[in-house]
């Protein structure tokens, strides 16, 4: 549980970062041109949305897990809805590597409930054995 609240709260807002910085990748490269045209702006100027949505999530997983895990998870599902859109099927590794995180992170919203259940009754070995 610990491990993927930390991992679901430092990878969001690192990545959101980038999104200003553009260090590890020109990220508009992954922008599905359909998407390009309904937003305003340009796509740089998306990537910087994208970016601060990305920081508040990681944020909201740190602070509030049984929220933020499913933040996380509906956002990776529009990231994976974009990477099978961009140029078919030049990123369906990537979409199907993000599919897995988004299924990590709806388990870290189902353990973040039931441990936060369990630590309110006092039974958390038992409750977290039966939610993994």
């Amino acid at each position: 549980y610990l491990l993927l609240r930390v991992g679901f709260a430092a990878a969001p807002i690192l990545f959101g970062l980038d999104k200003f910085f553009n260090w590890m990748v020109d990220w508009t490269n992954y922008l599905a041109p359909w998407v390009n045209d309904i937003v305003p702006g340009s796509g740089q100027d998306f990537m910087y949305f994208v970016g601060a949505v990305e920081i508040a999530a990681g944020i909201l997983v740190a602070v509030a897990p049984r929220i933020g895990a499913y933040v996380v998870a509906a956002w990776l599902a529009g990231i994976v809805v974009n990477l099978l859109t961009v140029d078919p099927p030049t990123y369906y590794d990537i979409a199907l590597r993000d599919f897995a995180l988004l299924l990590a992170a709806l388990t870290l919203g189902r353990l973040a409930q039931v441990f936060h259940k369990a630590n309110a009754v006092s039974e958390p070995r038992e409750q977290l054995r039966r939610a993994a």
